[in-house]
This record gives structure tokens, C-alpha cells and sequence, in this order.
């Protein structure tokens, strides 16, 4: 519901973005042809054959709401459903998929896969939902393993790709072909992570496109007498409109503090207040971007001037470091310089820093402090605020930023203990972040891409300095 603000203005959410043009045009991307994806499975084979696989085993899950528990099969083939990729070692034996064993029912052409030659449907099973006897799982180890026999896979090395909800297919393998050899062996794909392609950086570019429009939309419609509601609508619809694939990837937290990894809970903006619009992840064909934006409503206090100035020079300070060679850790140490120069932080040092989610200094549980917080708009719904968060000043986390590019791919981070050196292709988000509780705070960040002599800057489109509007 849209709240009628001081001048009578009550607007539905529908108008809210009445007149509202992106200052950019968004420049769409083609999805990934098929030779990138078959540079990828020469590189793959390649690898299981210096680690002695016969045939590897590429595992994502079904987790609920269209979503996979990770990206390997996308990566590989362009597979957007849950599915075990089969992979002989040798170029001249075709891909094989056993898939459509959850209930999240996704079909193509989205996520078609390139280079498979047959597609397996095992079927969903259990008693109460399809009123068929047997699980899921024991149907696709039961199919896989039948595969590799049938393909003289009787007594070999079989590496694996997966998470920790592979496990149970793993198991069920190792059960049902006790002859062959399993070996995890994630680090073959999550190598090829670290640098991303021309195409590949293209994608990343388009995705901090629509980040940034989503962030001139959520700009547009926020005033006092707006909720969080429509604001996080606005950002949805203006990336989703132009190509985003979902719009769950963000979070907004609006209260006069500048509390950062909120969610709408219906929360009406009024002077005073500070808007953090966390974008941590808008995602286009497979990949994403994120950027971090504060918004202050009207007046706001000197402390919460300087530390939102103090984060704003932490992004500058460590962007204006990054090239090829630099070590990552440089890049994490100066995006700190600033905060040590004020004085609220001793030490680069991301052992010894401290941080929101932190424990007591001898590793036992923290206990958040209990006190009721007013909050007008909750309590408005008949619930109460009863524990300050976060229970520790400090950054929300004791790095800068980390790599960005494809969900749930083991990540590496921009902090002081990371003294690999930045290469051509990396991609990855500087954001910097403090919260003082019931104090003030902060979290702004820009997408990077490392370029032959330098850096892009892939969301230059919307400063990173505070956006104001008045009250």
C-alpha cells in the first residue's frame, strides 16, 4: 500500500515510474556460442585425462523456486534444470544427461543444453506427491550406473563435480559400482573461474548494466511516503523489463541508522532516513554483477556524513590500484586506509579486524544485545523490534569485495590475506561497508573488470558518491 505523503501525493505503485527513462540505453548480449562451450569441454577432458578419469560426473540440484544448487551444469553445457552430466575423458564419446528428477518444473528453451546428445528423463518419485513407490535419488544412480556399464564403464576413475547435495548420488555410486574409484574433483571447474573470457566479460558488462538501471528506477520513485516495497518493485521491474532473469538478488535496508542486507518488510521512507540498496547479484544469461548504492533522505547527521564519506574513499582508494600484477591484498589494504586515518580501525589485518557477525574474542557465541528498538512501521504490523543488529560495529565483513560472475562458484576474496596477483579478465565487486549500531552506516561498491592496463569500471553509470533527495 502506498502511503499518502506530506503534500497529499498518493500515487499507485504503478505510476511510480511514470515518465522514468534510463540515462543509458542497455546494450543486450547473445548468449555464449557453442565453440565457447566446447573450449570449455576440451579444457575439461584435458584435465581429467592428467588426473587419470576415465569419465566425470557433473552433479546440480534442484533447491526450490527454479534454482540450481550450483552453476557447474550451466557453466559446462548451458543446462539450467537440475540434471548428472555424464563426460567421457575421450573426445570422441558423446555427453549424455540424466535430468527432470525435482518438481521444479522449467522447460526450454531456456537453458537448452549445447553439445549433449541425449537428454534422460528419470522421472519425480515418492509416495505422497505422485503416488509412485522409490526417491529420486536411487532412480538416477540406479540410471547413471546402468549408463556407464552399458558403456564399459565397469571398473574405472570416475571424477566428480558437485556440492554438498551431491552427496547421496555419490554414495548411492559408490554403492552400486563398488569396482570404480570416485574422486571429487571441483577444483578442475573452479580454476577456470578466476579469469573470464571476452564473451563472458561482455555478459558480466550487460548485467551491471541492468544493475544500474534497476538503480536509477529505485531512485526515481523513492520519497518520503514511498515504501520499500515499491522502491525494491521499481529496481525489479526496470532490470527485469530489459532481460534480468530474476529479481530476488538484492537486498534494501531503510531505516535512520543506514542498516544495509535489509528486505521490504513495509517500511515507509521519511526524513532522515538512510537507504542502502544492495545489489548483490543481478543476473543475465548464467551471470551476474553487484554494486552497492546509499540514498539519504533529507538531513542527516555529521557522523553519518563521515562514515559514509570515509566508505566512499575506501572504494576510490583500492579501484585506483587495480591492474595487472598489483596483489590482491594491496587492493584490500588500501580500501582501508581511510578508516585507519579516522580512527576506527587499528589494523588492515583481517584476522584481527573486527566485523558485524563476529564472535567474542575467544571464538564463543556473541549474544546480540536485547533491547527494544522503535520501529513505527513494524510495529504498525503488531510485531516488536527486540535486539539491536548488529551486535558489533565494524564492517559487515573483514574484506573489500569478492569475485562476481556465476552463482555458487567458490569465490575469492579481496582481503589482506589474498596475495595472488590481479590478472586480465577477473572480475569481481569493491564494496565498502560500516555499521555502527543505532548509529549510522554504510555499504557502497562498484563492479570491476581487470582490464590489459588497467580497470573498467562495469556500473560507472550511477555515481558511487550518496544519492540525495529531499525531504
Amino acid at each position: 500500500m502506498t502511503h499518502v505523503t506530506p503534500n497529499g501525493f498518493a500515487p499507485s505503485p504503478e505510476q511510480l515510474l511514470a515518465g522514468f527513462t534510463p540515462s543509458f540505453e542497455f546494450q543486450p548480449v547473445d548468449p555464449l556460442p557453442e565453440e565457447e562451450f566446447a573450449e570449455r569441454l576440451r579444457h575439461i577432458r584435458r584435465e581429467a585425462t592428467v588426473a587419470g578419469h576415465d569419465v566425470i560426473l557433473v552433479h546440480a540440484d534442484g533447491i526450490g523456486s527454479y534454482r540450481t544448487s550450483n552453476s557447474f551444469l550451466r557453466y559446462i553445457c548451458d543446462w539450467a534444470r537440475e540434471g548428472v552430466l555424464v563426460i567421457p575423458t575421450d573426445d570422441d564419446k558423446p555427453l549424455t544427461m540424466f535430468s527432470f528428477f525435482s518438481s521444479s518444473v522449467l522447460l526450454p528453451p531456456f537453458g537448452e543444453p549445447v553439445l549433449v546428445d541425449d537428454i534422460w528423463q528419470i522421472g519425480t518419485w515418492g509416495r505422497e506427491t505422485y503416488n509412485r513407490p522409490g526417491r529420486g535419488v536411487d532412480r538416477t544412480v540406479e540410471a547413471v550406473a546402468a549408463h556407464l556399464e552399458g558403456a564399459g564403464f565397469f571398473s574405472v576413475q570416475i571424477g566428480l563435480f558437485g556440492d554438498a547435495t551431491s552427496t547421496p548420488y555419490w554414495d548411492g555410486l559408490k554403492t552400486r559400482m563398488p569396482r570404480c574409484r570416485l574422486q571429487q574433483d571441483n577444483g578442475t571447474i573452479e580454476r577456470m573461474q578466476r579469469r573470464r573470457s571476452k564473451r563472458e566479460q561482455a555478459l558480466v558488462r550487460a548485467a551491471s548494466q541492468l544493475a544500474s538501471i534497476g538503480i536509477e528506477a529505485a531512485y526515481h520513485v523513492t520519497r518520503p511516503g514511498v515504501t520499500d516495497h515499491e522502491i525494491y518493485a521499481a529496481f525489479t521491474h526496470a532490470q527485469m523489463a530489459r532481460g534480468g532473469e530474476w529479481g530476488d538478488g538484492y537486498q534494501i535496508g531503510i531505516n535512520r541508522f543506514g542498516t544495509h542486507c535489509g528486505k521490504p518488510y513495509g517500511h515507509v521512507v521519511q526524513a532522515g532516513d538512510l537507504i542502502n540498496l544492495y545489489i548483490s547479484a543481478v543476473t543475465y544469461r548464467g551471470y551476474n554483477s553487484q554494486i552497492a548504492r546509499m540514498i539519504a533522505v533529507g538531513d542527516i547527521t555529521d557522523k553519518q556524513e563521515e562514515v559514509l564519506a570515509m566508505c566512499t574513499e575506501g572504494v576510490q582508494a583500492a579501484a585506483e590500484r587495480i591492474r595487472p600484477g598489483t596483489l590482491v591484498s594491496e587492493i584490500a589494504n588500501a580500501s582501508f586506509e581511510p578508516y585507519i586515518r579516522r580512527g576506527y580501525l587499528d589494523s588492515t589485518d583481517s584476522r584481527t579486524m573486527p566485523y558485524n557477525w563476529n564472535a567474542n574474542e575467544d571464538g564463543s557465541p556473541r549474544l546480540v544485545p536485547r533491547k527494544h528498538v522503535v520501529c513505527e512501521d513494524l510495529e504498525r504490523q503488531g510485531r516488536k523490534l527486540m535486539h539491536v543488529y548488529p551486535a558489533t560495529r565494524g564492517p559487515h565483513n573483514p574484506n573489500v569485495g569478492h569475485s562476481v560472475s556465476m552463482p555458487k562458484f567458490q569465490p575469492y576474496n579481496i582481503a589482506s590475506n589474498n596475495h595472488d596477483r590481479l590478472e586480465e579478465g577477473m572480475t569481481f565487486v569493491l564494496h565498502s561497508q560500516w555499521l555502527e549500531p543505532e548509529v549510522a552506516g554504510c555499504n557502497v561498491g562498484d563492479c570491476y573488470l581487470v582490464t590489459d592496463d588497467g580497470y573498467e569500471n562495469l556500473s560507472h553509470h550511477t555515481p558511487l558518491g550518496v544519492h540525495r533527495i529531499k525531504a
